[in-house]
């Protein structure tokens, strides 16, 4: 029965064709006109916003190089490979989506795979990084005083080795970039997995270290985080200022990143998942309208961190004004009391004159 079951599965996978190998084109717009206009117009708008506002961050860190701690350095990093996205990649979807076609062959497909798979690794990556920065910082003391600017420079090149690597594999022939369904698009070749047990090893392969593991990661990072501030809230108010103020600027960073790790994820999970279905579900089964919404979703996550970042700091920056101003005006009291008094001993020492 089993080797019936095997043979039958091995089978099905060879008859199995992807979609971009059928007779018809596989570049040519599976939408409507109407549908491809919309997302150009909306992918243009993020890619505005994305490359704006990433740029944006990345000159006001530079102004300040010398003074960024690693957490900093790491979030910058982010800006980076989210502005690598839209000036990379973004381009070649918004004149394709206006064009109704895929313009640039199988060549600009496999680059726009690579250019998309390789930031956004990097992109989630970085984030697991600065998860656990957060974690030594705030759970272990110890380890968080040892990790210095040096530190966060050698995980940087370890980070873009780490999405070097995984997104040129494809090119070594374990696996390959194809058109998305709808044709306007280029991704993994997720379809490989119904034509091979080399294409699900592969398929596995990805999913588990460029997603399923960085995630897991910043899950146990930042719940160890959340059990840790519950617990060290009252020890924290019996040290001085300068340790507060310390802690406060800990947690002001641990809050933006939580929040970008939210936002990425909120993006790319849907993708993923209807990757995955597209992977290991029945063949053909995702509605190639339905296919095209979670990938235009997964393209607006660079546009979310600038917008994090400023909110974090005009709040952050609101408490410090308002802190310095409480500071300024017991000043003035103390100053104004002390005038009046000195004043008031002159005119008794004039009255006894």
């Amino acid at each position: 029965m089993s080797g019936m079951a095997s043979g039958h599965n091995n089978s099905s996978q060879e008859e199995y064709i992807p979609h971009y190998l059928q007779k018809e084109d596989p570049f040519a717009s599976k939408l409507s006109r109407e549908a491809d206009i919309i997302a150009g117009f909306y992918l243009t708008i993020i890619g505005i916003l994305s490359t704006l506002g990433n740029g944006y961050v990345i000159f006001m860190s530079s102004k300040r190089k010398k003074k960024l701690r690693p957490a900093e350095i790491m979030t910058v990093n982010l800006a980076v490979c989210d502005l690598g996205i839209s000036v990379v990649g973004k381009p070649f979807s918004i004149i394709s989506f206006f064009s109704h076609r895929w313009m640039f062959g199988w060549i600009g497909c496999r680059w726009y795979g690579w250019a998309g798979f390789f930031f956004g690794c990097g992109s989630l990556i970085t984030m697991t990084a600065v998860s656990l920065d957060r974690y030594l910082k705030i759970c272990h003391l110890s380890y968080g005083t040892w990790l210095k600017r040096h530190h966060a420079f050698i995980c940087l090149a370890i980070i873009w080795a780490y999405a070097t690597f995984w997104a040129t594999v494809p090119f070594a022939g374990v696996g390959s970039y194809a058109p998305e369904p709808f044709g306007t698009s280029c991704t993994l070749d997720w379809w490989l997995a119904q034509a091979s047990v080399a294409g699900q090893a592969f398929v596995l392969s990805i999913l588990f270290f460029c997603l399923l593991f960085p995630t897991a990661v910043i899950v146990f990072s930042y719940v160890k985080i959340i059990l840790k501030v519950k617990s060290s809230t009252k020890e924290v108010a019996h040290y001085d200022t300068r340790i507060q103020n310390s802690h406060i600027l800990e947690m002001k960073l641990t809050k933006v990143a939580m929040l970008i790790c939210a936002g990425f994820l909120i993006a790319w999970i849907p993708y993923a998942v209807v990757s995955v279905w597209s992977a290991f579900g029945r063949p053909d089964s995702v509605p190639i309208q339905f296919s095209v919404i979670p990938t235009l979703l997964a393209k607006s996550a660079a546009m979310y961190n600038p917008i994090i970042y400023q909110v974090i700091d005009c709040k952050f920056a609101c408490c410090r004004s308002g802190g310095l101003k409480a500071k300024s005006s017991l000043k003035k009291s103390r100053t104004y009391t002390i005038s009046a008094h000195r004043d008031s001993a002159a005119m008794n020492e004039t009255q006894l004159e």
